[in-house]
């Protein structure tokens, strides 16, 4: 879907463009204000779609952000083979910050339910503050969760890392302060405007490769909680939960242990659009279990310094 001119010749931006042009226009923004911007990219679709705006905002020259991964060690194979393919295409950096390696040297301690989730956040802020990144863009949205639809464009962190909302900022006339004392850095999310409706028809509209794992193919997968679990070496399944084919896709991704996939025979992204179209749950909503410990979950990480 592209820029239309009317009858009488008036250029009409598309929806899409419109969202496009607001996150180039805060890329190109952190880039002037900020001195060590980073870019969370995992892999996952909305980090591929924010990756995609920078490329974009800076074209022909490259993107002036490193990246960082904050690695669980329980990603899915597909994510982190595309991850590495697509940093060496654009000739990017990529920091990786490995949960596995706090676990090993005692750092943080294995959670019984097996998911690694939570513990991303001590290596997340141990990476900021050893590379002092200033500014860290991420891929949140505000239609995925109700703590993440509190979020400003730029998010103050304190100190610590931690979210405070009665310190959010107003940003009226898509004016950004981005203003911070020494150890506080800032988080960035050029898709907040967005839904997920919004990322897959601009992938549409792009012709911007994904993971197969975003598609519908046949999987080895066993039921817990109400959702569709990929066995692996975070602890699933139990005697109790037989494995079984089927035809499923994942509409988010993270670590395995609390990503679960949806029934589905979408295997181009118009099936997927027309998909998401028909749904009334949010994909978080459907396929994260860390965000099902209770109703205020992702808050109380975010206070802790989640992104």
């Amino acid at each position: 879907m592209s820029a239309v001119t009317g009858a009488t010749g008036v250029y009409r931006p598309t929806h899409l463009d419109v969202l496009e042009s607001e996150a180039v226009h805060i890329f190109r923004e952190v880039a002037g204000e900020f001195e060590r911007p980073v870019v969370l990219f995992s892999g996952g679709k909305d980090s591929i779609v924010m990756l995609h705006l920078a490329l974009k905002a800076f074209w022909p020259a490259p993107v002036p952000f490193s990246l960082l991964h904050v690695d669980t060690g329980h990603n899915f194979p597909e994510v982190i083979e595309y991850r590495d393919r697509t940093v060496a295409k654009h000739g990017l950096t990529l920091h990786v910050a490995r949960v596995q390696e706090y676990v090993d040297d005692g750092r943080l301690t294995e959670r019984p339910d097996g998911t690694r989730n939570p513990l991303q956040t001590v290596p997340l802020l141990d990476a900021i503050e050893r590379h002092r990144f200033d500014a860290v863009f991420g891929g949140g949205r505000r239609d995925e969760e109700k703590a993440r639809a509190k979020e400003r464009v730029f998010s103050l962190r304190d100190e610590f890392g931690a979210w405070d909302p009665r310190r959010q900022r107003p940003e009226l006339w898509d004016l950004y302060n981005g203003r911070h004392m020494v150890g506080e850095h800032v988080r960035v999310f050029p898709l907040s405007n967005w839904t997920e409706l919004d990322v897959w028809q601009y992938i549409e509209r792009e012709g911007i490769e994904l993971p197969e794992i975003y598609f519908a193919h046949e999987r080895e997968v066993f039921s817990r909680s109400g959702m569709w679990l990929t066995a692996g070496e975070w602890g699933g399944p139990k005697e109790s939960e037989p494995v079984e084919k089927r035809m499923i896709r994942y509409r988010t991704v993270g670590d395995m242990s609390c990503t679960g996939a949806v029934d589905s025979d979408a295997t181009t992204v118009a099936d997927v659009i027309a998909e998401i179209a028909a749904s009334r749950l949010t994909e978080r909503g459907a396929t994260r279990a860390d965000d099902k410990l209770s109703e205020a979950a992702m808050e109380d990480r975010k206070r802790e310094g989640y992104f």
